[in-house]
């Protein structure tokens, strides 16, 4: 079938590319707001756009009349926010962060996710996650329905014994976040496999192992 998406509504685009261009994964952001309360939320439409300089992109849709998430409106007041990656012991805790809360309520505090200080930005990061990096915004782009942060990367969190530090490798047996699918489901990433060039065998090293 060909679709022509001229004639779809924002909704029918949405639901479209939303269970098609999958899996996709998770971040899950915290914010500050002026009043001290952090917020934290998650967003599937997430990834990272290059290395030099690290920068990763998070795009959040508005509300009705233009009204603002709260992470939107803290990243828009202050530049800063921290982006975790949500692995399968946390998924839940994950997922209820997208409650809808007050502003000065914080979802940490009732999922029961724990924060430490950050390094060089005000939101703190959370201790679960297995991975969290310190981002400042470096740009902004805006659509009609999305705020679209392209933030910086100025520190990384990772969880003790998951990076190879004289390597720089991430060891993917102790690494099992979740991603994003169709519909209401997530994915776990499990199941993996190499594909060699070729057909020849490619040696396996400890750090490839998953078990």
């Amino acid at each position: 079938m060909d679709i022509d998406f001229s004639k779809l509504t924002e909704h029918q685009c949405y639901k479209l590319m939303a269970s098609l261009i999958v899996p996709r994964p998770i971040a899950l952001v915290t914010t500050i707001n002026a009043q001290g309360v952090v917020n934290a939320a998650p967003f599937s439409m997430f990834n990272m756009l290059g290395e030099d300089p690290p920068i990763l992109m998070i795009s959040i849709n508005k509300l009705k009349d233009d009204h603002l998430k709260d992470t939107s409106a803290n990243i828009l007041a202050n530049g800063e926010f921290v982006v975790h990656i949500a692995d399968e012991a946390m998924a839940e805790q994950m997922h209820r962060c997208g409650d809808n809360l007050p502003s000065h309520e914080s979802e940490l505090t009732k999922v029961g996710l724990t924060q430490a200080a950050s390094l060089a930005v005000r939101p703190p990061y959370i201790v679960e996650a297995p991975v969290a990096f310190e981002c400042v915004l470096s740009e902004t782009l805006e659509t009609t329905s999305r705020h679209i942060f392209i933030g910086q990367v100025k520190w990384l969190h990772a969880r003790d014994e998951l990076i190879d530090i004289e390597r720089y490798r991430v060891r993917l047996q102790n690494y099992f976040p979740i991603a994003r699918f169709g519909a209401s489901f997530y994915i776990r990433t499990r199941e993996r496999f190499a594909m060699h060039e070729g057909g020849r065998e490619v040696r396996s090293t400890a750090i490839d192992e998953i078990s």
